[in-house]
């Protein structure tokens, strides 16, 4: 990504949101956008594989804070893509190198130098360069990777470990990374290994951009690898056994730090973002931290009160004791009988009562429930409902 990009890129208007969404409000705009555009659902598509990478760039800033608020203060100090000098700088051109900010240099001249240090501390994490220029060719931090994993319901609520089988580049085995086939590759020499080159913007200053003539390596193989092709990358296929602890939720997005794809000359591994899916129970629900269940139990049960067995996820079933004059609908509580929480604790299971109607009655049943009726003749449930309406 050039320093330009970074800039004038608006990640808020990828993803749909305002400057001031929270966390949770850009986590589900991703999701949603991820789903839509991900590759294993547009075979084929170029088009929503470049929105797919789009909205995952915008996430991999706005999803974490400290990337965030450094991108906020670049926006807010460049503007679109200009230099806004504060009060007292006078109608003077500044002749300065956005290169030499984010790289933590100083500028002789138009008084740029006093920002040398504080923007390439704030913007040298983004973009992974050193504090120097010259020579020296800079480490490379590995790419991100996304994968998806589906989970049976039992295993997100208590964890599962998963394997996964990932492709990604990696430097070159056949040359080593560096992309010449003799492993001697050669500076540089219009970035001058620095991989960056500065150009002006007829406005006084200048901005960085990959160079052209090695794609941001800062190295130029004399004799090309034949398998990389004289990139240093190459395809590779692992597989990775992924432990998702337990309590994740359908759609939850893991990151793995350092677990992407390596970096290259001595730069850290990227990341590993995986999408947990979880399929349905044919027993149980989830509300948050708590499991939900629906339980039938007879009209005598619930009229007359008793104790009701429960089961539970993986573990033996609960005994519940219905009150007498139960409703159809109460939820009752079995604590600790839930999804794991962050802290190692468990949620509760929310028990919903069912009174179940039986299709068809035995001679002595259909009697006394005949002999029920007779006795509450002069009851009507329906009263309170009419009487209601007619004040209404």
């Amino acid at each position: 990504m050039s320093t330009k990009d970074f800039i004038e890129k608006d990640y808020y208007k990828v993803l749909g949101v305002p400057k001031d969404a929270t966390e949770a409000e850009i986590k589900k705009a991703y999701r949603k956008l991820a789903r839509e555009y991900h590759p294993d659902a547009n075979k084929g598509n170029a088009k929503a594989e470049e929105r797919f990478k789009e909205v995952s760039e915008a996430n991999d800033i706005l999803g974490d804070p400290k990337k965030r608020k450094e991108y906020d203060e670049a926006r807010a100090l460049f503007g679109n893509g200009g230099f806004r000098p504060g009060p007292g700088a006078g109608g003077g051109s500044f002749n300065f190198d956005l290169g030499d900010l984010f790289g933590g240099g100083t500028q002789g001249g138009g008084g740029a130098g006093g920002f040398g240090g504080g923007l390439g501390d704030v913007f040298g994490g983004l973009f992974n360069r050193g504090g120097t220029t010259g020579t020296r060719t800079h480490p490379r931090r590995g790419q991100d990777i996304e994968s998806e994993v589906t989970l049976s319901f039992t295993e997100a609520i208590e964890g599962a470990t998963v394997p996964l089988r990932m492709s990604s580049q990696s430097p070159c085995k056949a040359c080593s990374g560096t992309g010449d086939a003799n492993g001697t590759p050669r500076v540089c020499p219009t970035c001058v290994g620095t991989g960056q080159v500065a150009r002006g913007s007829g406005g006084g200053f200048s901005l960085t951009d990959p160079c052209p003539d090695c794609k941001g390596r800062g190295l130029i193989a004399e004799n090309p690898c034949e398998v990389c092709k004289g990139s240093g990358r190459a395809k590779s296929s692992r597989t990775m056994q992924v432990r998702i602890p337990a309590g994740v939720s359908d759609g939850q997005r893991i990151r793995l730090r350092g677990k992407g794809a390596p970096g290259e000359r001595g730069g850290p591994a990227g990341d590993l973002y995986v999408v947990v899916h979880v399929d349905a129970h044919p027993v149980f629900g989830r509300k948050g931290d708590n499991l939900t269940v629906t339980v039938p139990v007879t009209f005598a049960e619930a009229a007359l009160g008793g104790e009701v067995r429960v089961p539970t996820l993986g573990g033996p079933p609960v005994t519940l004791k219905l009150p007498p004059g139960t409703p159809n609908g109460r939820t009752m509580r079995a604590r600790g009988k839930g999804a794991v929480r962050k802290d190692g604790t468990r949620g509760d299971l929310l028990v919903t009562v069912e009174v179940s109607v039986p299709k068809d009655l035995t001679g002595k049943a259909r009697d006394a429930l005949e002999a029920y009726r007779e006795a509450t003749a002069g009851e009507d449930p329906r009263a309170e409902l009419f009487q209601a309406a007619k004040g209404a």
